[in-house]
């Protein structure tokens, strides 16, 4: 199989063969972004696939609010172009949790913890990351920690 960097080249290449543009344009993005991450630290190294999905995540993250901005500014093409391209990252990140889900992993992580107060949000907040996996954004993971923590 390979790693998730293997399958996103090689998804590139078949988009392109397809002439698909939009996939071809988002993967080559996305692994354009993996090479500067790669290269970001003192050597030039590897990603694991957690790591390749935090990359994907966060450029997910970028496609959603420029075409939240693009919407508001009524410039609705630029919009749904990024909504496109968010949706192409979407197919390789795990399945975002509903705000139930979410509501239960993170209350699942401050038990097992033992966090009770906002004093702990930090480590608290560490827990529930953990816990969700990537499976729902930061900000929405430390509004649940603070909402739950706060109670």
């Amino acid at each position: 199989m390979g790693t998730l960097k293997d399958v996103l080249t090689n998804d590139m290449r078949a988009a392109l063969k397809a002439r698909d543009e939009v996939t071809t344009s988002t993967l080559r993005m996305a692994l354009a972004a993996i090479g500067n991450a790669e290269v970001a630290g003192k050597e030039k190294r590897d990603l694991s696939d957690e790591e390749i999905l935090a990359v994907l995540t966060k450029e997910a993250k970028k496609r959603r609010e420029a075409a939240a901005a693009f919407a508001e500014a009524g410039r609705a093409e630029q919009a749904a172009k990024e909504s496109a391209e968010g949706e192409v990252l979407d197919r390789y990140l795990p399945k975002q949790l509903t705000d139930e889900e979410l509501a239960d992993v993170v209350a699942g992580a401050l038990s097992a913890g033992g966090f009770a107060s906002m004093s702990q949000m930090g480590p608290a907040m560490k827990a529930a990351q953990a816990a969700v996996s990537g499976r729902a954004e930061g900000g929405r993971v430390a509004a649940e920690v603070r909402r739950q923590l706060s109670a």
